[in-house]
């Protein structure tokens, strides 16, 4: 049986957190932000949980992180 691989893309993207579960940074901060408000900038700054839906998902990409 040969070895599981990480993917990179997922594991330059994602980590787990002290309690197992997966962070993730927010989409929309890559341009376009003089039509978002400030407060809405402050808020995609702070990193999110990926949902319990596609939790089993990523535990497939990120074999060793668990």
């Amino acid at each position: 049986m040969p070895k599981m691989k990480t993917n990179r893309a997922a594991a330059k993207r994602l980590r787990v957190s002290g309690s197992g579960r997966i962070r993730r940074g927010r989409a929309g901060l890559s341009h376009m932000m003089r039509g978002k408000a400030a407060r809405r900038l402050r808020a995609l700054r702070k990193h999110d949980m990926v949902s319990d839906a596609d939790h089993k998902r990523v535990k497939r990409l990120l074999p060793h992180q668990f």
